[in-house]
């Protein structure tokens, strides 16, 4: 996997690479991550790919991560009530 660009963000880890005839747009925040695969007959470049990353689907992002955290908070949570 070859990293071709990186998205500077204030929030966010934000990096495109390249790998298998796909590009993965990867968003990190913490512990966390997303990543969405295009394929690369379905754009025209990097810079195709990076349009893509809208103000609206990082709202999007940021709201399942918010939805990931609690996920793995209540997954924890139960674990350890279970080995108590």
């Amino acid at each position: 996997m070859r990293l071709v660009k990186e998205i500077p963000h204030a929030r966010y880890r934000i990096q495109i690479f390249q790998y298998n005839g796909k590009y993965i747009v990867k968003i990190e925040l913490g512990q966390f991550e997303q990543t969405f695969k295009i394929g690369d007959t379905d754009v025209y470049g990097v810079e195709d790919v990076e349009r893509l990353i809208t103000d609206q689907l990082m709202s999007n992002t940021l709201k399942r991560f918010v939805e990931m955290r609690a996920d793995w908070e209540k997954a924890f949570n139960e674990k350890n009530l279970v080995e108590k």
